[in-house]
């Protein structure tokens, strides 16, 4: 969430920069929100005052009976009493508002960075790296690419959606054979890709109502996640949101920043807003499988360790040989907590579109104040300076499934039909390096 004294003493900055994401309500929500502040603190004034006077007449009670004064002692009594049903009444008033509050900040998106670029839609996401296409661009791939991953996969007999949907509900996916090897190779290679600098993490997957608003997800999209009601528990739609609350509550050192880590898991999505999307093969799933990689970092060591990431997602795709382009997502396009992200596209010729495979962002401290989590900063001495400050969060997707798992199946598809595996996957493949014939 953003930080309310910002808005209290900058409310102006805080407005223009919420503008960019051009949702006009968001104005509104500002004029009550500052409302809501400025009465809490009035009342934390007027029962803090409240609390000095009886503490006060309290004093004055006892000196008043030590002087045998017992009427005096009584009418202080008295009014003290009344004073109590006063302070009773602003500590139930202060709840109220201050919960009125927070929701109202559970809302709010985070600030763009000023250098997020401006627009309205995912049309005016700018392109920053490449786009990588064959010679000839989108027209340079071959007739034999041209093939959706859906029927290549029925056709080897590799990608079951009939039986997964026979054992779940549509849009459940099944890979079998060579295409489950392939699935589990793409996770076993992101992890190892990045094990030089990340701290391999296996969180659980169901995570409490707490956690998942820790990292923006409630109550926003709450249709679009799964419940388990019975046990207050969540299943995960990314394992950003345990891994950033692994600290949730504590307090870090300088020194252990930036901690990285990553992690292998399921995820899960109803997937709510799908409707009129194509939702054919793998394209969009309930449940798949995403190595998620994922820093805390102070707010100097943040912006390197975007660029890094984004780079670290980019190098694995293009080792596999698929043809990609990076784009900047702008303000009308960012998520509710994004500061700053960078999506990784793949273009998959069979399905004849652009694939979102990764999505890279920083958070600035926006779940880091959600879920309290802080460090203990150090001067240039190395001395700790007074108080603690925010985390940084940052995470991306290190490798999604479904659409990777497709766009190789179309890219790689040779004329007679059978897959050539890109060469890095060869390791975890069982020996396997062509998929039919």
């Amino acid at each position: 969430m953003i930080d309310v004294r910002l808005l209290r003493t900058e409310p102006d900055a805080v407005r223009a920069a919420l503008a960019r994401r051009g949702d006009p309500e968001l104005d509104t929500l500002l004029d009550s929100m500052l409302s809501l502040d400025a009465r809490l603190r009035e009342i934390t004034a007027e029962r803090d005052a409240v609390r000095a006077r009886v503490n006060e007449l309290s004093k004055q009670v006892g000196q008043l009976r030590r002087d045998g004064d017992t009427s005096g002692a009584e009418a202080l009594q008295a009014e003290s009493r009344s004073l109590g049903a006063t302070e009773h009444a602003l500590a139930a008033e202060h709840d109220t508002v201050s919960a009125s509050l927070r929701e109202m900040l559970l809302v709010v998106p985070n600030l763009p960075h000023p250098d997020t670029p401006d627009g309205a839609s995912d049309a005016d996401n700018p392109v920053i790296t490449g786009p990588f296409l064959p010679e000839g661009g989108i027209d340079g791939f071959a007739d034999h690419q041209r093939v959706p991953h859906w029927e290549i996969g029925t056709a080897l007999g590799i990608l079951d959606a009939e039986r997964a949907t026979k054992i779940a509900a549509s849009m459940f996916t099944m890979q079998r054979g060579a295409g489950a090897t392939l699935a589990r190779a793409l996770c076993q290679y992101a992890l190892d890709t990045n094990a030089d600098a990340f701290e391999e993490v296996r969180p659980p997957t169901l995570v409490s109502t707490a956690t998942l608003t820790s990292t923006g997800q409630l109550p926003k999209f709450a249709d679009d996640a799964y419940a388990i009601e019975r046990d207050d528990l969540w299943c995960i739609p990314t394992a950003e949101v345990p891994l950033t609350s692994m600290y949730a509550g504590e307090v870090l050192d300088q020194s252990e920043l930036p901690a990285r880590f990553m992690a292998y898991s399921p995820c899960y999505r109803r997937e709510a807003g799908s409707a009129g999307r194509d939702t054919r093969g793998m394209l969009r799933a309930h449940e798949f499988d995403k190595v998620e990689i994922l820093a805390l970092a102070t707010r100097e060591q943040a912006p390197d360790l975007l660029t890094e990431m984004v780079g670290r997602v980019e190098r694995m795709i293009a080792s596999l040989g698929l043809h990609h382009r990076v784009i900047e997502i702008c303000t009308g396009d960012m998520g509710q907590s994004h500061h700053r992200s960078f999506d990784i596209e793949v273009y998959a010729p069979g399905c004849g579109q652009w694939l979102e495979v990764s999505s890279v962002s920083w958070f600035s401290d926006y779940q880091a104040r959600r879920a309290d989590i802080r460090y203990r900063a150090v001067g240039d001495d190395g001395r700790p300076l007074k108080g603690t400050a925010l985390v940084h969060t940052l995470n991306g997707s290190a490798l999604a499934v479904p659409r990777v798992w497709a766009a190789i199946l179309e890219t790689h598809r040779r004329a007679d039909g059978t897959i050539a595996v890109p060469e890095v996957l060869h390791p975890y493949m069982r020996g396997i390096t062509v998929i039919g014939g």
